[in-house]
């Protein structure tokens, strides 16, 4: 949470400073592209750094980096410190949250949903103060100390994670290398993980292009920093509300539904948005649009964790911050290129189109994906990394025994679709 907090509120603090330096909108954008630049680079490699090493050596170092490019703009403020702000404190939150995803889904697969629910609720209390304490420094003690503040919060999470220490290395349980090379592409043969992966990139598009346009839109009608921060909060806000009652709904509606909900609403808003300029119908537009996109995050980490193979846990959720970095880099620079052209209402009735776009294919798939368990699954994402030539995977006449324990074990990949093979049922002897 307190990582989270430098980032929601940097975007804020970096968007709002850029402006009063007088960039224009395409700089702007550049500038907040730099938060997920680099992470989008090294998310995969990072993920797969943290199943080998565990969590804690990644957690502190993303910390102290989160918290040192947060004060950089403390001391010197130009467009420089802030881009190496935005790369620091975008690196650091992306190495803390891989590693945060992945030690909560380590638990039991009863309290992995739980888990997930309150990281989401942490978030979005984060998502929630970072804005509104960005906007009122701002307004109240000057741009520079407004990254001042911020830097407390990584700083302290570092602090916290060195009390952990003893307990986090101990949690962790070295993997035994193997001279088998995983690729990403296996891991995209997954059905499951693919459509999980896409939608989340969808939402997290909508999610991302809000926080980057209202600053904008707002500067533009004339509001404070004060109010922006106020819009942003009630968005954050509603995100916080919406996963107290979760579990709830998760009881009458199932992940791909809430899913298909989610991307319908935000198109709606979307297009809606731009065509109010009063700051309690934008905080009202923004607070439905929280509630929507807010109830999707723990079921699709639940879903991500679920199917994703032994040992390439964190691996998944770095591709998951692969794409969504992917995303926060492209969109805020063809935003702002497009923005400075066209201005910025045609960006809000374009993002609408993509997303109600994606409620096709999530209806879609969450009639193709029927509900199986978790061992299912497990043991399809083990055949997928497992190379069809290999030993492991034969089945010989000269065997039987043996070809039928590995039949009862594994699952053949017929195209996209993992479908369990089971031996046949033995006929109990009859009784003479």
């Amino acid at each position: 949470m307190m990582v989270h907090m430098s980032l929601t509120g940097g975007r804020v603090s970096v968007t709002l400073s850029a402006i009063e330096l007088g960039m224009s909108t395409f700089e702007v954008g550049m500038l907040i592209a730099f938060f997920a630049l680099l992470p989008m680079l090294v998310s995969v490699t990072a993920g797969r750094l943290i199943d080998k090493v565990g969590p804690f050596r990644p957690m502190r170092a993303a910390a102290l980096v989160a918290g040192s490019g947060a004060l950089l703009p403390l001391i010197w403020l130009h467009w420089v410190s802030l881009g190496i702000a935005a790369v620091c404190i975008g690196v650091g939150h992306m190495m803390f949250q891989v590693s945060t995803q992945g030690q909560l889904g380590a638990a039991p697969a009863e309290q992995r949903l739980r888990n997930y629910s309150w990281l989401s609720l942490t978030l979005a209390i984060s998502g929630f103060g970072g804005p509104l304490i960005a906007g009122l420094s701002i307004d109240h003690l000057g741009y520079r100390w407004a990254f001042g503040l911020l830097a407390i919060f990584p700083i302290g999470a570092s602090l916290v994670v060195m009390r952990m220490r003893r307990r986090m290395l101990a949690a962790h349980i070295p993997k035994p290398r193997t001279q088998q090379k995983h690729k990403v592409k296996d891991l995209f043969r997954i059905r499951t993980l693919r459509y999980a992966l896409l939608a989340n990139l969808t939402l997290a598009g909508a999610w991302d292009t809000h926080a980057f346009l209202v600053p904008i839109y707002g500067a533009q009608r004339g509001l404070s920093a004060t109010t922006i921060g106020t819009v942003l909060a009630s968005f954050a806000l509603a995100t916080f509300l919406i996963r107290t009652v979760l579990p709830i709904i998760q009881r009458r509606a199932t992940p791909w539904q809430l899913i298909h909900f989610a991307m319908i609403t935000a198109g709606l808003n979307f297009l809606l948005y731009p065509l109010f300029s009063d700051v309690w119908v934008l905080a009202a537009m923004s607070f439905i649009l929280g509630l929507s996109l807010g109830c999707t995050q723990p079921s699709i980490l639940a879903l991500l964790q679920q199917h994703a193979p032994d040992g390439r846990k964190s691996e998944v959720f770095g591709i998951r911050m692969a794409l969504i970095n992917g995303s926060q880099v492209s969109l805020p620079m063809a935003f702002g290129a497009m923005g400075s052209l066209i201005g910025v209402m045609p960006l809000f009735w374009g993002t609408a189109l993509v997303v109600t776009s994606g409620a096709w294919f999530t209806r879609r798939a969450g009639r193709e994906i029927p509900p199986q368990n978790e061992a299912t699954q497990a043991a399809a994402a083990h055949s997928v990394t497992t190379a069809p030539g290999s030993m492991q995977n034969s089945v010989t006449a000269d065997n039987p025994e043996q070809a039928k324990e590995n039949l009862t074990s594994q699952e053949v990949a017929s195209g996209d679709d993992i479908r369990p093979v089971r031996p046949p049922e033995e006929k109990s002897p009859r009784l003479s």
